[in-house]
């Protein structure tokens, strides 16, 4: 057990009779304390089964000789808090994860290392941002993907046979289940399998433990084994900034652009870069992007579910498939590094039936990977879009602004049949200070798709399952005064996905005598988002809250 810094014999003394009181032996206290941080709920579908997660991850750490010792934090489902105000809070909930980490750590002083059993959209993210922070030895687990018993297309038309009112509220669920048949991570590669990715692309987790089926035997044997693991980088003394390197980063941003990962990785990977002490910008990841291939046909880019991925290999085998593309001298937990791992692990196409899941550099989907960051008049800063979910023929769009103000304004237009096929939608003031929070909007890309081509615009956020031309995340957000708080009903729009270009056609001087006459709309928040809106940074720099 690590001895805090500066402390007395006699307050270690107490200190070590309130651990005996909780029931550890005197015995034990000298053994490595490992911390077994788990995110579990009864509400979020991926965080249920994370009650087994933790016996396995304690049976690993007992059997490597440590002491584990349990704590929780809140987790959000993205899910349930789509389409309604609960969405203003997921992305908050991501500093106050990580703030409850440093708390639980540091302020008790004693723990040698941790195991994180994350899963869901801020929760990976957060608990990488608290693992750099803290820098101890850290492995990562989870619940793994759910198999789905249905298409994603079948998921969709279901959806779609909703909004038409051809079924009523039961058949919707109830026939969803097929999508969702047990607890566990969403199957479609959303935000949250993409940050599991990102986890053990860094080096977080052992080879193929960021997708392994949830509620099997797998997946609790690799749990168990990230609590052995972890007593051994407490043994070896390596804290978890030898797996946040500039290279490390690099290959995730790789992983990220050949599998089509979610926009939001570009809100939390530079987060926890900037926790590391290293820089991570937009820029960063359009240029691997434009020099990695899209090779992998994931929901919402194709009609391969997470399981599959797993099945064809996963991330290790995707990394292989990169080849020289990937740096091959970043560790892993195991102790190993890549090169090591590349030898092991088969290639994509020797994995029967499967090599249509994870191509080769020889064959892919795109030359270019899955995301792409747009500059212009519009988005001085930049703005995301999902590139490899944009149907080919939207690529490049024009078209006149229609703008709303909110999402409930926008979702009301597309209700009563008032926005044409054709339009630009622009929803603003949902950026992380405006919104506040910075919401996804994912229901109004379902919405939208009904009416076949309308861009959506907004400096809020799209989710990680979001498919169609959706470009968010836009700098500097309209409550800043940007770009994008000037658009009227009318002007035009243009969005040139290879480009790179996101441009208001409107003529400067009308723009200026616009910014004269702009004020922010009235918008009072209270409680934690007030805090939130008031120190949180701009989506560009990874909408990181600052200290007060």
């Amino acid at each position: 057990m690590r001895r805090p810094r500066e402390i007395s014999d006699y307050a270690y003394g107490i200190l070590k009779t309130h651990l005996a009181c909780a029931g550890c032996s005197y015995d034990a206290l000298d053994r490595p304390v490992i911390a077994v941080v788990n995110s579990w709920n009864e509400i979020v579908p991926g965080h249920v089964g994370m009650r087994d997660i933790a016996a396995a991850v304690k049976r690993g750490v007992l059997a490597a000789g440590g002491v584990p010792l349990e704590f929780g934090t809140i987790a959000v489902c993205d899910g349930i808090a789509q389409g309604h105000d609960g969405m203003r809070y997921p992305l908050a909930s991501r500093e106050v994860i990580a703030d409850s980490v440093e708390i639980m750590i540091r302020s008790h002083g004693f723990f040698d290392g941790m195991v994180m059993i994350a899963a869901c959209d801020k929760v990976v993210p957060a608990m990488l941002m608290a693992a750099a922070r803290l820098d101890m030895p850290t492995v990562f687990a989870t619940t793994g993907t759910s198999r789905p018993l249905a298409s994603s297309s079948e998921k969709t038309a279901l959806r779609r046979a909703f909004m038409d009112g051809k079924i009523d509220e039961k058949m919707l669920v109830l026939g969803g289940l097929d999508y969702y048949p047990c607890p566990g991570v969403c199957a479609y590669y959303g935000t949250a399998n993409t940050m599991l990715a990102m986890c053990e692309a860094l080096g977080f987790m052992a080879p193929g433990d960021a997708t392994a089926i949830a509620g099997t035997s797998e997946r609790i044997g690799r749990s168990e084994r990230a609590g052995e693991l972890a007593v051994k980088l407490v043994e070896a003394g390596i804290g978890a900034r030898t797996f946040l390197t500039r290279a490390s980063f690099v290959n995730a941003m790789r992983v990220h652009a050949a599998t089509g990962g979610s926009t939001n990785a570009l809100l939390h990977l530079p987060a926890v870069a900037t926790e590391a002490g290293l820089e991570l910008s937009w820029d960063d990841f359009d240029a691997v992007s434009r020099t990695t291939p899209l090779l992998c046909a994931l929901t919402p880019n194709g009609p391969h579910s997470v399981a599959d991925f797993h099945d064809a290999g996963g991330v290790p085998a995707v990394m292989t498939a990169l080849g020289g593309l990937i740096d091959r001298d970043t560790p892993n937990v195991t102790g190993k590094r890549w090169r090591d791992i590349a030898r092991e692990w088969p290639a994509p196409a020797a994995v029967p039936r499967r090599c249509d899941v994870i191509r080769g550099l020889d064959d892919p989907i795109r030359p270019e990977g899955g995301i792409a960051v747009l500059h212009g008049t519009l988005a001085p800063g930049g703005a995301i879009v999902k590139s490899s979910a944009v149907p080919e023929h939207m690529l490049v769009f024009r078209g006149k602004a229609r703008v709303f103000h909110s999402e409930e304004a926008c979702a009301a237009a597309f209700a009563h049949s008032n926005i044409a096929p054709g339009s630009v939608v622009v929803i603003r003031y949902e950026g992380p200070r405006g919104g506040p929070g910075m919401r996804e909007l994912h229901r109004l890309t379902e919405v939208a798709s009904v009416l076949g081509d309308v861009a959506l615009i907004t400096d809020g956020r799209f989710s990680g399952a979001s498919a169609g031309l959706a470009v968010g995340h836009v700098c500097p957000e309209a409550w800043d005064g940007g770009p994008i708080a000037l658009i009227e009903d009318g002007d035009q729009v243009f969005i040139d996905v290879p480009g790179r270009r996101l441009q208001l056609e409107v003529d400067d001087s009308l723009l200026q005598q616009r910014a004269s006459m702009w004020t922010r709309p009235d918008r009072p928040v209270t409680g934690a988002l007030k805090s939130y809106a008031e120190r949180v940074a701009p989506a560009c720099t990874g909408a990181v809250v600052s200290t007060p």
